[in-house]
């Protein structure tokens, strides 16, 4: 029988081991079936497409972007939740999705292993509009 370390399986986030990755570190007690857990997974999708129509239009819907991103928060452990965002999300969408994170306390310095590079999350500038739309809640 052949041994692997399995750290070393997800050292690096990439296309081949994302869906494996996402179901390792899912933890949704209230999960019945393959479908919620892809419901919970698409949460990134819709991320995605809230900031690109940010970009599009400049409407920022700040309070569901937050309960997507709490919704991701709460059925992958958090190290893997960012390191998902970070895979999915488009570094053009980085300067948007790093004050959310600050925002919700889930940012790292580093975000080790995506697509064979680590990302230094002090090199991504913040979204100004973001920052505002943010400070409104608090």
């Amino acid at each position: 029988m052949l041994e692997f370390d399995k750290m070393n399986l997800f050292d690096d986030l990439n296309d081949k081991n994302y869906l494996m990755f996402a179901m390792k570190y899912y933890d949704n007690r209230q999960c019945t079936s393959v479908e919620e857990f892809h419901e919970d997974l698409n949460k990134i999708k819709y991320v995605k497409r809230l900031f690109n129509r940010f970009l599009d239009t400049g409407e920022l819907r700040t309070v569901l972007i937050l309960n997507h991103l709490i919704v991701i928060y709460n059925v992958f452990e958090n190290e893997a939740a960012t390191r998902m965002l970070f895979f999915r999300v488009e570094n053009k969408f980085h300067s948007i999705l790093k004050p959310f994170l600050i925002f919700l306390d889930r940012l790292p310095n580093v975000i080790r292993g995506i697509n064979g590079t680590d990302i230094q999350t002090s090199h991504i500038p913040l979204n100004e509009t973001t920052i505002k739309e943010l400070r409104k809640i608090e």
